[in-house]
């Protein structure tokens, strides 16, 4: 691994390239925070197929990408004379010594989630005047609930155990199937999902991990069943859904060995 040194000179380097392409070249020239968003989600989402995958090899390249864009964002903001990445990363490290008393202060805790509690009522020391405030709008709903049900567990808003958290989970089903107005019902659903969430959550299953791997999983499954149609000389879109269950149960059994 490198030396500390060569960690400073390799961040110096991207920093001087940085430079050098907003002066000299064409698109980096153009770009702007607006234009540089929708980018940088798509980055971190290749990130997290990669963390997903746990390939190394393309973690380091696509943290390698949003590096890029971090930098990109706090040279716009050196140039509108606002901030720069000296002052990102000042302002970072100040934040993660105030909440984190028990390393650079005094506080005592026992373990992780005294450390998360702490955390967030540091966090409204610090002016947010909600629990909440910190949940990104964007999010995707399932990652949303997750963050907003992980937050409110931090001042102990929170089942007893999983075993508590899947009785909401029947009493959400139950009211969902009660339900017959269709508006209504899809609140309920809501209900429903938001519940499981919670269960997965508190059984230590990450949920958007646990449906990322069950999409990946359909793909593989019906792009061989696709496969093995076109090697029968058949077509999908002509078969009954009986017949395409018995190429489903045999893309299973390959999915398998």
């Amino acid at each position: 691994m490198n030396t500390k040194q060569e960690k400073l000179e390799a961040f110096g380097r991207l920093l001087d390239i940085m430079d050098d392409l907003r002066e000299k070249c064409p698109w980096d020239q153009k770009q702007t925070l607006q234009t540089l968003r929708h980018l940088t989600l798509e980055e971190t989402y290749e990130l997290s197929d990669a963390l997903l995958q746990e390939d190394l090899t393309e973690i380091k390249k696509e943290l390698g990408d949003v590096l890029l864009h971090l930098v990109f964002y706090a040279k716009i903001g050196s140039e509108k004379g606002s901030f720069d990445i000296a002052d990102v990363i000042n302002s970072l490290n100040e934040k993660l010594i105030f909440r984190h008393p028990h390393i650079y202060g005094d506080v005592e805790v026992k373990d992780d989630e005294e450390v998360k509690q702490n955390w967030e009522k540091l966090k409204l020391k610090e002016g947010n005047k909600s629990i909440l405030g910190g949940v990104p709008k964007g999010l995707p709903s399932l990652v949303k609930a997750y963050r907003i049900q992980d937050k409110v567990k931090g001042i102990g808003f929170e089942f007893h155990d999983a075993e508590d958290a899947w009785k909401k989970v029947d009493e959400e089903i139950q009211e969902f199937h009660a339900e017959t107005d269709l508006d209504k019902k899809e609140q309920e659903l809501g209900d429903v999902f938001f519940s499981l969430i919670n269960y997965a959550r508190i059984s230590g299953i990450n949920p958007d991990s646990a449906l990322e791997r069950t999409n990946l999983k359909f793909i593989s499954r019906f792009q061989k069943m696709e496969q093995l149609t076109a090697e029968a000389d058949l077509k999908l879109a002509d078969m009954t859904l009986e017949e395409m269950d018995l190429f489903w149960e045999k893309a299973k059994l390959q999915d398998k060995n």
